[in-house]
């Protein structure tokens, strides 16, 4: 029985190439498609399921009202931890997280500049990161342990054992190897190349014991009957607690599940996140399987009149329409197998490249048994979704009127081909449409004034001994010609590492809670930045030597805090009053899609200062530039390499994610199109053929080639249009509803819809006009010799 299955099956695959080709090819494509965005989806809801203790893991979380809004956020005070460890029963391990640090590690002749994290001693048995040496109890107990991955080791010390031997950092600490780690999996937001413990911290005096201030992440465990009911409403007030200003100010736990997939706020409430891609990308997936599917829907119900007259010898010697449904699903199971060995071999061929395309390092595990058995379930759920029909349809037909003749023509049952071709052209045009707006967004987004030039401006951190020698550094890249203005700031200009709401001036409502963004400056920021000056003067500490407490505002603070004049305002932040001596042009430092937000900008008293800004002369080649100034960093901080930034590529980098979904949604819109293609062009050639004596008839009464085309085109055509306006609508609300999430977005013009309605009918045209021209110019002799 399943020998006579396989043969029948395998001699229709033979007897109809063309069709087996481009079910196949559809398939496998349309399955390829589905498991590159099924890997995604699955690297995505997977993040941090690794960890042992994953239910019992939290996050500590702010929430605030500010500028009229309630905000929610995950940077914490430092003293919250040990606050929960002592206050709250319910609690195993606390560990605080700082912000990702470079230090510069050296070993003998070896220097290498490496990112890590400083915790708690408790990190490791909080976290599920497996040691490969050392103890995770006690690797972070002793002031200057290090724990560092495998990689980092092996960086450092090559093939020797790393465990128990010693490492410099910032030329100034020897630090003993405690522990080595396995290198982190790639579904974490944790990335670090080595831990070293919250002690350090202390010693260096980089800890803040303030309530007031918001500038680490903690994390907490609680014990395996604890219930975060109970430790809830503790939570809620322990900021009111310890800080009596803070009023009307919670805090909340966050548990780990929610992190990678739901961490956006809306006021109080969960508003979305990357949960909202991961839905999207499923319907995709779906849609374009489902899409695949259709093609072998079509080819196979227009194929009927072929398989009618098997269907009806079949039944009248005996066979029920149990198994010939069976008959005809097994073949598309089969079909589908095939299409599934091909979609395994594109998955293989083009991973590197989706990889390349979403920024992550997504793999097929091939020695895994789950994999394997995922495949055959998603090869049987494929081949059933797209043989079902079929098989349901050809297994109906009554034997009667098929041996005798009167069985309809394929082409009379158009209807539910019709449908499913329209279905296939809608998904495609509504994704041709979200590629035009999304890449309108981005375009519409760089062309945004952002205040500043970015052109020949460069930035370095302050690492090593260059904040000591900052003046002798600015000073020789000025007279050598390469930099014609030199500034150290807290930050780049394209990122805000620093808010605050404790501003005091004349006139402010005892209630403002306005939050301005800090940025703190030596001098000459505008002269570097090329920021515009629209009343006042920049910082110039030779000739007014109290421009250290000075500060700058930008158009958004001037409207915040209400001024007429603001230059010579007295604005008071803790102890220090400052003098407005400046107010510059709003300028883009953080988001390119949202407003921009008030910012102050202090004088050097602030003495806050991680970068410094190089504006290149244009004299000079950039490589000159570059060359230079590397020699004159190497003069006064030789132990560190000349690591810089161009300010024009890191604002570029802004729109990175935007960029992705925009080249995401082209492929995909692609893809629909070539499967939709597929699928027409061979339906095309199947109703050339069906209706090759009606041409032959009409071109004996004087048809022209023209007029037959026109006739055989039009039918495809009019399933385009009704696509069109199915697709428009959707496309519309889908594409309004993303661009509500940005307050800086362009609006959807009426010319796109129109182009996507010509493009999408002209290239339904070009699929089945080859095969309209061939039918109409040939011979109508041949097609009518048999009558």
């Amino acid at each position: 029985m399943l020998k006579n299955f396989l043969k029948v099956a395998f001699r229709n695959f033979r007897k109809n190439k063309g069709f087996s080709f481009i079910n196949i090819t559809g398939l496998a494509i349309g399955m390829a498609s589905a498991i590159l965005i099924l890997l995604w989806i699955y690297n995505e809801v997977s993040y941090e399921n690794f960890h042992v203790n994953k239910d019992r893991i939290y996050e500590a979380w702010n929430q605030a009202e500010f500028s009229g809004k309630t905000h929610s956020w995950n940077t914490t005070p430092m003293p919250l931890g040990a606050a929960m460890q002592r206050d709250f029963p319910e609690v195993e391990h606390v560990s605080r997280v700082n912000w990702a640090n470079n230090f510069l590690f050296s070993v003998g002749d070896k220097r290498l500049m490496e990112s890590g994290n400083i915790v708690d001693s408790s990190f490791l048995q909080l976290f599920t990161f497996p040691l490969l040496q050392g103890d995770a109890s006690r690797a972070l107990i002793e002031p200057f342990s290090i724990v560092i991955t495998q990689s980092l080791a092996k960086s450092l010390f090559g093939d020797e054992d790393a465990l128990g031997k010693t490492v410099r950092i910032d030329n100034k600490d020897v630090f003993k190897v405690t522990g080595i780690l396995k290198e982190l999996p790639i579904n974490s937001r944790f990335s670090f190349k080595w831990l070293i413990p919250w002690s350090y911290l202390r010693y260096r005096e980089w800890d803040n014991s303030s309530w007031s201030s918001n500038s680490t992440r903690t994390y907490v465990m609680l014990k395996p009957a604890a219930k975060l009911a109970s430790i809830a409403p503790k939570m809620k007030v322990i900021k009111e607690r310890y800080d009596s200003s803070a009023k009307h100010w919670e805090m909340f736990l966050y548990p780990l599940s929610r992190w990678r997939l739901y961490s956006h706020f809306e006021g109080t409430v969960e508003d979305g996140g990357r949960i909202e891609f991961v839905r999207l990308f499923g319907i995709v997936a779906g849609f374009i399987l489902l899409i695949a599917c259709i093609n072998f829907m079509n080819l196979s119900t227009a194929r009927s009149e072929k398989r009618a007259k098997e269907v009806g010898i079949r039944k009248v010697v005996g066979a029920r329409r149990q198994s010939l449904i069976g008959q005809f699903m097994g073949e598309s199971v089969l079909l589908a197998l095939m299409a599934g060995i091909l979609a395994v071999g594109i998955v293989q061929l083009s991973l590197g490249g989706f990889n390349q395309l979403t920024q992550k390092h997504l793999v097929v595990e091939y020695g895994n048994g789950w994999f394997w058995l995922t495949w055959l379930g998603f090869i049987l759920l494929t081949g059933v979704l797209a043989g079902s029909y079929p098989a349901f349809f050809l297994s109906g037909f009554k034997p009667v009127t098929v041996l005798k003749g009167t069985f309809k023509k394929a082409h009379a049952l158009v209807a539910p081909r019709k449908v499913l071709v329209v279905i296939q052209f809608s998904f495609a045009i509504i994704l041709i449409i979200c590629t035009l707006i999304v890449k309108q967004q981005i375009n519409h987004a760089q062309d945004r004034e952002v205040g500043y030039n970015k052109a020949n401006l460069i930035y370095h951190k302050l690492t090593g001994d260059i904040g000591k020698n900052y003046e002798l550094v600015k000073n020789e890249l000025l007279s050598s010609g390469v930099a014609v203005s030199v500034c150290k700031t807290n930050s780049p200009l394209t990122q805000i590492n620093s808010d605050s709401w404790g501003f005091e001036w004349e006139g402010r409502p005892a209630d403002d809670k306005t939050d301005f963004m800090m940025v703190s400056e030596d001098q000459s920021l505008i002269a570097t930045t090329g920021l515009q000056l629209v009343a006042g003067r920049d910082f110039d500490l030779k000739a007014y030597p109290t421009d250290s407490t000075g500060m700058i505002l930008n158009e958004a603070a001037v409207k915040a805090m209400h001024f007429t004049h603001p230059i010579g305002q007295i604005i008071r932040y803790g102890d220090i009053p400052y003098r407005v001596v400046g107010v510059v042009k709003d300028f883009v430092m953080h988001s390119p899609y949202s407003p921009i937000s008030p910012m102050i900008i202090q004088g050097a008293k602030s003495n806050w200062f991680d970068v410094i800004n190089i504006r290149f002369s244009d004299k000079n080649t950039t490589a000159k530039n570059l060359a230079l100034a590397e020699g004159i960093f190497k003069k006064y901080n030789p132990q560190y390499p000349f690591e810089y930034s161009f300010v024009d590529e890191e604002y570029s980098h802004k729109f990175d994610e935007e960029k992705r979904t925009g080249a995401l949604a082209a492929v995909f819109a692609g893809l629909t199109i070539f499967i939709s293609c597929l699928g027409l062009f061979g339906l095309a050639t199947y109703m050339a053929e069906n209706r090759i004596k009606e041409i032959g008839v009409r071109k004996v009464l004087g048809a022209s080639v023209s007029g037959l085309v026109g006739l055989l085109s039009a039918d495809f055509l009019k399933l385009v249009m009704i696509s069109f306006l199915v697709a428009v609508p959707i496309a519309w609300w889908a594409m309004h509803k993303w661009l509500e999430g940005y307050t800086y977005r362009v609006t959807i013009q009426w010319w796109v819809f129109v182009g996507t309605g010509i493009l999408s009918a002209g290239i339904a045209l070009l699929t089945v006009s080859y095969q309209a021209v061939r039918a109409a110019m040939a011979n109508p002799v041949r097609s009518l010799r048999s009558e």
